[in-house]
Order: C-alpha cells, then sequence, then structure tokens
C-alpha cells in the first residue's frame, strides 16, 4: 500500500526501542534463576515481535479497514505500548547520562563489551533502581491506557451554581443541562448510552443544550441511536448546534453533492428527534413576560486548522436589547479569539471540542492534561471579568476508545441572580 514505507520506518524505530527497554529488562532480572531469566526474556520478545508484525500487518487486514471500533481498540493498544517504552526510555536514557557524563568529561572511557569501565576499573552499572523506576513507570502507563477502556461510559454528573448580576428574576434558578461531544460513530454499547440518557433526564433540566459533534463523520452513524437521544426533553426545549466533525471533512466522499447530503441528512436528524439546531441564528426563551437570548452558531475554531463555519453577524443581531445572552460555540478558543473581543455582553459561552483529550489528572484541586497545551480553556469554568465560558469535557469519545482521568460529562448548571 502507498504508506507500508510510513510503516516500515515506525517499525525499525519500535525495534530500537525494544532493544533499549531490554536492557533495564535484563539488569531488574539478574536476581532471578537462569529458567526464569530465559522466560521473562523470551516473552519479552515474543510480545515486542507480536508488536511490530501487528503494526506492519495493519494496513493489509481487512477488519481493520471495515471494522472502525476493531481498529481504534487495535490502534490504541499499540500506541499505548510504544508509548510506556517511551516514557520508560526517558528514565533509562537519564541513567546513562549519569553513568557516562563523568567519564567523558575526565577522558577517562574505554569501554569493554557493553559496560562502561573506568581506569580504576570500577563497573559502571546501569543502576537497577532506575531501571524498576522506567519499567514501572512505562507499564503502569500502558495498564492505565487498558483500564481507561472501561471508563468510556462512566458518565459523571457535574454540578455548578453561576451568578449574575443582569440574569432576570424570571429566570432565577433556570436549570441548562449541558452536553456535547456525543460522537455516535465511536459508539459499541447502546445499552450504555441509554443508561447516560438517563441520567439526564434524571436531572429534570429546564432546557437541554447539545454544543456539537453528534456524528464522528456521516449522520447514518446515528441509525442505531437516533432513538435513544430523541428521548431527551425538557420544558423549555432541547437545542443544539454543530461541530468540526458534523461537516463530514475528514471523510473522501464521492462527490461535493454527497458531503452536502450528508450534512442535510444530520440537519435532519436533530429535527426528528425533536431538537433546535441553531445555524448562526438565536432563539428568544420567554419566562413570566422577562427574556433571555440562545444564540446558536456553527463550528468556529481559532486554532490548528479548525474551520470557521460560525457568523456571529447572522446569530447575534435582534439579541441586542435582551439583556441576558447564552451562546452555544463548539470550540473553547471561539471565546479569546471573537467572542470577548467583539461580543461583550455574551454572559456565558457554552463549549466542548477538546474532550479533555480523554486523558489526564483531575481532582477538587488540580487538573492537567496534554490538551492544556494548545487549549488555554479546556475543561470547566473560566471566568474573564462579567463574561463566563464552560467547556463540557464530552458525553462521547472518539479515536482512542477510552478515557484516563478525564471522564465523560453531563453538566447542570444553575443560574441566579447576583
Amino acid at each position: 500500500m502507498r504508506n507500508s514505507g510510513v510503516f516500515w520506518v515506525i517499525a525499525l524505530i519500535m525495534l530500537l526501542l525494544d532493544y533499549y527497554v531490554f536492557q533495564a529488562v535484563k539488569v531488574v532480572t539478574q536476581p532471578l534463576s537462569e529458567r526464569w531469566r530465559i522466560v521473562v526474556h523470551y516473552s519479552y520478545w515474543v510480545v515486542s515481535v507480536l508488536t511490530i508484525a501487528a503494526l506492519l500487518s495493519f494496513p493489509f487486514i481487512q477488519a481493520l479497514q471495515s471494522s472502525r471500533t476493531y481498529r481504534n481498540y487495535i490502534f490504541a493498544i499499540l500506541v499505548g505500548l510504544f508509548l510506556a517504552k517511551l516514557v520508560g526510555s526517558f528514565i533509562f536514557f537519564t541513567d546513562d547520562i549519569r553513568r557516562v557524563l563523568p567519564w567523558a568529561v575526565n577522558k577517562a572511557i574505554r569501554i569493554k563489551g557493553n559496560t562502561f569501565v573506568g581506569e580504576n576499573g570500577d563497573m559502571m552499572s546501569r543502576s537497577t533502581f532506575l531501571s524498576w523506576a522506567g519499567l514501572g513507570l512505562g507499564g503502569t502507563l500502558f495498564g492505565t491506557l487498558l483500564m481507561g477502556f472501561v471508563n468510556k461510559y462512566n458518565y459523571q454528573v457535574k454540578k455548578h451554581t453561576l451568578r449574575f448580576p443582569n440574569l432576570p428574576k424570571a429566570f432565577n434558578g433556570l436549570k441548562l443541562l449541558h452536553i456535547s461531544d456525543i460522537h455516535s460513530g465511536s459508539f459499541q454499547d447502546p445499552a450504555a448510552v441509554m443508561r447516560g440518557v438517563n441520567l439526564i433526564l434524571q436531572q429534570e433540566a429546564d432546557v437541554i443544550l447539545f454544543t456539537g459533534d453528534l456524528v464522528n463523520d456521516r449522520a447514518s452513524e446515528m441509525d442505531e441511536y437516533k432513538a435513544i437521544f430523541s428521548r431527551l426533553k425538557a420544558p423549555m426545549g432541547v437545542f443544539s448546534t454543530l461541530g468540526n466533525h458534523d461537516y463530514g471533512d475528514y471523510v473522501q466522499w464521492p462527490s461535493a453533492a454527497s458531503k452536502t447530503a450528508n450534512l442535510e441528512s444530520l440537519k435532519q436528524v436533530h429535527a426528528e428527534m425533536g431538537w433546535k439546531l441553531l445555524m448562526n441564528e438565536h432563539q428568544v426563551l420567554e419566562r413570566d413576560g422577562e427574556k433571555i437570548a440562545l444564540l446558536g452558531i456553527e463550528n468556529w475554531g481559532a486554532k490548528g486548522r479548525f474551520p470557521k463555519y460560525g457568523k456571529m453577524d447572522q446569530a447575534y443581531p435582534g439579541t441586542e436589547s435582551i439583556s441576558f445572552k447564552i451562546l452555544l460555540s463548539h470550540d473553547p478558543s471561539h471565546w479569546d479569539a471573537q467572542v470577548k473581543t467583539s461580543y461583550p455582553d455574551i454572559d456565558i459561552m457554552l463549549s466542548g471540542h477538546t474532550h479533555g483529550m480523554q486523558f489526564g489528572l483531575e481532582n477538587p484541586y488540580f487538573k492537567w492534561s496534554p490538551v492544556q497545551w494548545m487549549y488555554k480553556q479546556w475543561a470547566g469554568l473560566y471566568e474573564d471579568g462579567k463574561q463566563k465560558l464552560y467547556v463540557n469535557r464530552g458525553f462521547g469519545f472518539i479515536g482512542y476508545p477510552g478515557r484516563v482521568g478525564i471522564l465523560p460529562e453531563i453538566t447542570v448548571l444553575e443560574l441566579k441572580n447576583a
């Protein structure tokens, strides 16, 4: 295949990495009997060879081409093994530098086999402690990625009370339920998804808001799940907008017309579920004679190559006289890039998109994910002056079929007068 050369290069890198990690394996197995050393060493290389063989066969196995689910699991395991060995190798390399540098500085190195020996004959053996540390850290990472497979439907309800001085009194106590990034094309368990929908309904929200990425690419991905999500109802309605994946930009279409037809089919899915899709427009919500404005725009991203289909200049007009405004915009980078600078009277913007990278650490005092190196606002609540942004961690998943640390989220926001 056309990209098979890339797989061979990656395989060579993995082989070199395997050899380097094996040096640490030899160190930590020294106390074992010869029989057990042989078992461990052979087992290591069997797994390594099978991993490389799986990588090289990746482009040629039909099951991997026809089943995205199967492909994602295999790919996640391969990447997990590679990352685990890469992390361990960083520790080993640090130890190697520690051992070699003093001899290099003093120009007193001579090499005997694979072991460094100083002028006085003392052996520069690799640190057993750091070998264990590297293998342990890498193994923990790989094990964590495997355990993450079971967390992909472990929905978490996160509740926040937000106060606004300009919230109309009739809307005091308004309960918003926010979900994002369903990615139905990644689901394999309708019963688990149903449990998530039931959890949403248990919150008894006044209005349900969805901020995009209903599918991975194709509207047909919702065929099995449309009936499930049609159960979502709220007294003031269910409103939605589009995310970057909803446009089908990441797959090859037979023609431009087929891509357009797919998007139109997806819009129809929203309508059939009873969701009001906001396409660069706004909806006025009224209660006891008072009003708030709900704006929804198409995807607008300021990072990477994400598209800018959203048009605030179409959604905003007509809301000027309404004192309180909520914006649905899939990509949180829109907040800094346009909303804060050009629309300072947007009180709160709701987003998703990042998924918290489906990997990170989070507790009441601390949160971290590699995605924060790209997105300043990537999960949870952010405030700047009178404006607020909430970034939902995503209801579904894509790519890696799991969640580590950053779990799927159902957000409940209760609005209160300040």
